[in-house]
């Protein structure tokens, strides 16, 4: 038995789309049948302990992944509500000190929110600069004027890393929020929230964590939470949901605060058990076989075709630039049934856990064909 035995892999072909949407977990049918189906059929509007209950499961298994505590860890619905919700709930910016700053290589879902965020600039660093480069961070930061930065931990484009830590050190220095993204990190690089150093964390399990859409999730600093007043909230985000009071509202003392009103289930239950599966095989685990699998590729493909950045600076994602040959890089992929997606001119492939080296032969092959074929 292998790892691909556990997920639900689609077999026309190599499924290098994990950077896009990881494969199900096999054993996500049960749980979603135990933690929210039966119940429901079962017990009708009684379910609601049960379901309560698989909701802190999925925060406790948030936390046994990444650190802190699961009190720290709030639900989302997508990474974009969660920066919203945030922005609304950070000290009200003066106007010498509003802006919101991010590189413009930022995912441009975040790039929309912070463009119409009541109150606040946004500033990107502009993507001729590499969002690596720490010097570039520190100019950027030294302005005066900014109040908060987005720093995305890995670039879903080019599969760079940023250097995470060393920019929210600088962003604590000068008095500015820090909020990271990881939603292409989560996963696939061993991550702990009190080494990356950050205020908020806004992540994802729809891709390396293999738990489907819908299953965000917010991380807070515990000591920023009693200055943190959002203003997106509903009776879930109360001390105490079931007080029933219109005219008394009192924050809940922990990241639930960010949680809004009615909670969306489903998602959380189907993410749970592939978070605690992925934690049991190991996050370091996974990244060895996905670099193998990278340097396999880089070694397989020859000179006609190069990585974005090298395998060790990625974040998991192969980036390959194919130029004018892009039409023919994608009619042999197809051919050859491989599931991958495209940026610009820029091939995008992804091994996980359940990708072997049969999967990188058939990537390579289809490379080598396009490099024979005239432009």
């Amino acid at each position: 038995m292998t790892w691909r035995d556990e997920f639900w892999v689609p077999d026309e072909g190599p499924y290098l789309l994990s950077h896009s949407t990881g494969c199900l977990i096999r054993s996500a049918a049960a749980s979603f049948d135990s933690g929210y189906l039966e119940p429901w059929r079962t017990k009708g509007g009684d379910a609601w302990p049960v379901w309560l209950a698989a909701i802190q499961e999925f925060r406790s298994a948030l936390a046994d992944l990444f650190g802190g505590r699961a009190a720290d860890y709030c639900p989302q619905a997508n990474l974009s509500s969660g920066l919203a919700k945030l922005l609304t709930a950070l000290p009200v910016p003066s106007a010498g000190r509003n802006v919101v700053l991010a590189s413009e290589q930022c995912f441009p879902s975040m790039a929309f929110v912070l463009m119409r965020a009541a109150g606040y600039t946004a500033r990107f660093i502009p993507s001729t600069e590499s969002p690596t480069s720490l010097e570039g961070w520190q100019r950027a930061l030294a302005t005066g004027d900014i109040c908060a930065a987005l720093i995305t931990h890995v670039h879903s484009t080019t599969g760079i890393v940023a250097p995470v830590a060393q920019i929210t050190a600088l962003c604590r220095h000068s008095g500015i929020t820090s909020i990271v993204d990881i939603a292409q990190s989560a996963g696939i690089l061993d991550l702990d929230v009190e080494t990356l150093g950050a205020d908020v964390i806004l992540g994802s399990c729809l891709k390396w964590l293999c738990g489907g859409p819908g299953a965000g999730f917010m991380w807070v600093r515990p000591a920023l939470i009693e200055s943190l007043r959002p203003t997106d909230v509903g009776w879930f985000s109360h001390e105490d949901p079931f007080e029933f009071d219109p005219h008394h509202f009192k924050y809940a003392p922990d990241a639930r605060r960010f949680w809004g009103g009615t909670p969306t289930i489903a998602p959380f239950v189907i993410a749970a058990p592939a978070i605690r599966r992925l934690t049991r095989i190991g996050i370091e685990s996974v990244r060895e076989h996905n670099l193998r699998m990278q340097r396999l590729l880089a070694q397989s493909i020859g000179p006609n075709w190069s990585f974005s950045v090298s395998p060790t600076a990625s974040g998991g994602t192969s980036c390959i630039s194919t130029g004018q040959r892009l039409p023919r890089v994608v009619a042999a992929l197809r051919e050859r049934r491989v599931r991958f997606d495209t940026r610009a001119d820029t091939l995008r492939v992804s091994f996980h856990i359940y990708n072997d080296e049969d999967d990188v032969g058939t990537v390579a092959e289809a490379l080598d064909a396009a490099a024979k074929e005239p432009v």
